[in-house]
């Protein structure tokens, strides 16, 4: 149990890590790159605690029921593509609504201005789209097979 909690928090302190470096290559701020070390720094810390305990108690590793465990990594790859698109799709949506961002053509349509949306978000929710499919396919599956049958 020891084991699969540590991992499970190596993955999630992995993806902040890789978030706080993309806030810092697109906001140049210097509390992104504290925040990036720092996340290096834990990843460190994680994965050495992670050796030590599977060194020193190596029947827990033959315990890990690995079918669960990527199950919620799955589930954490969903969850973290999920909250990415939707604050992506939300900044672009309340950009939409701003007037400076629009002007209304010759026969009235609203005509949106290119600065709506930026190309880094277009990258950042066409690159995350096959985590997002690959890791959600995963995760709904292996919950209609628990669901249908009763097991993983």
């Amino acid at each position: 149990m020891i084991l699969i909690t540590l991992f499970l928090l190596l993955v999630l302190s992995f993806s902040f890590h890789i978030m706080f470096l993309a806030k810092y290559v697109y906001k140049r701020e210097g509390k992104y790159l504290r925040n990036f070390i720092n996340s290096a720094v834990l990843n460190v810390l994680l994965a050495l605690s992670l050796i030590i305990v599977s060194l020193y108690k190596p029947d827990q590793i033959q315990e890990i029921n690995i079918k669960l465990l990527l199950w919620m990594v799955s589930g954490m790859v969903l969850g973290l593509t999920l909250f990415i698109k939707i604050s992506i799709l939300h900044r672009i949506y309340r950009r939409a609504k701003d007037p400076d961002n629009y002007h209304f053509n010759y026969f009235g349509k609203k005509v949106l201005h290119s600065k709506v949306a930026t190309p880094i978000e277009i990258g950042i929710f066409f690159v995350t789209m096959p985590f997002f499919c690959f890791a959600g396919a995963y995760f709904v599956a292996r919950l209609l097979n628990l669901y249908l049958y009763r097991h993983l």
